[in-house]
C-alpha cells in the first residue's frame, strides 16, 4: 500500500481553521482598543503598531492563549535566497502550537493608518499599495491562505474609509478583489474579507479590520 504524502491538500498549503481566525480577530480587536488610549495626536505609525502589538501581549495573557505567540516587527526568515521576499518585514506576527518549527508557516498582519476624507486618500492608497500588495508580491506569507490588515482610523466614518479602499482593491486587482462584509466585533468599526490572486495562481484571503484610533489623528493647528 501506498500513502499519500502527509501535507495540506491544494496551493497554498499554509491554511487557518475557523476557530483560529476568530481567535486572532478577537485578540486583535481586543489588543487595539487596549491599545487606543495610549495614542497620542500625531503619532506616526510605527509607534502605534508597537503599542498595539505590546497591547495584544497583554490581552494574550488576559485571556489565557498559551497556544499562541505575537512577536514584533520582524524580517519574514523564509527559505529563500532571492527575489522580492527578501525585503519582506512585516508589522506583526503570531504562531499558533502547531505552526512552531516551520520559520515559513505564521500569520502576518500589516497595520497601516487610514481615514475618511481628501486629507487621507494617499493614506488608504498606501493601505493598498504597500499593504494588501506585499501579501501578493513574494515580501509576505508565501503559500498563505490568509493575511490580515489593520487599519487605524484616524477620521471616520469608517464606511467611507472602507469605500476607498474597496474602490482601490479594485481599481488594481478587478472586480474578484471587491470586499465583503464579515462578521463585526464590539471593537471593531469595520471589519470585512477579500481575495488576491499571486501571480501563480494562488489566491490569499485577507482580513480587514478597521479600529477606531481617532486619539492619533494629526493635531489641528
Amino acid at each position: 500500500m501506498q500513502l499519500t504524502p502527509d501535507q495540506p491538500a491544494g496551493v497554498p498549503s499554509f491554511n487557518l481553521e475557523i476557530d483560529e481566525i476568530e481567535t486572532l480577530v478577537d485578540l486583535i480587536c481586543q489588543g487595539a482598543r487596549e491599545a487606543r488610549q495610549h495614542m497620542t495626536p500625531g503619532l506616526p505609525e510605527v509607534p502605534m503598531t508597537v503599542i498595539v502589538r505590546k497591547a495584544m501581549r497583554r490581552m494574550k495573557r488576559n485571556l489565557g492563549l498559551t497556544n499562541l505567540e505575537v512577536a514584533g516587527e520582524v524580517e519574514i526568515d523564509d527559505m529563500a535566497t532571492d527575489g522580492a521576499e527578501l525585503l519582506g518585514r512585516i508589522d506583526i506576527t503570531l504562531k499558533f502550537l502547531r505552526q512552531f518549527g516551520n520559520e515559513d508557516d505564521y500569520v502576518g498582519v500589516e497595520c497601516k493608518r487610514v481615514g475618511a476624507g481628501s486629507a487621507f486618500s494617499q493614506l488608504n492608497s498606501r493601505y493598498v499599495t504597500q499593504g494588501a500588495e506585499r501579501f501578493i508580491n513574494g515580501q509576505y506569507a508565501t503559500g498563505h491562505a490568509w493575511g490580515f490588515m489593520l487599519g487605524y482610523a484616524l477620521a471616520l466614518p469608517a464606511d467611507a474609509i472602507v469605500q476607498a479602499i474597496n474602490n482601490r482593491l479594485q481599481s488594481d486587482y478587478g472586480t474578484a478583489a471587491a470586499l465583503a462584509s464579515a462578521a463585526l466585533h464590539d471593537d471593531a468599526l469595520a471589519i470585512h474579507e477579500g481575495a488576491l490572486q499571486r501571480p501563480d495562481g494562488s489566491s490569499i484571503r485577507l482580513r480587514h479590520i478597521i479600529v477606531d484610533m481617532a486619539p492619533a489623528a494629526p493635531a489641528n493647528d
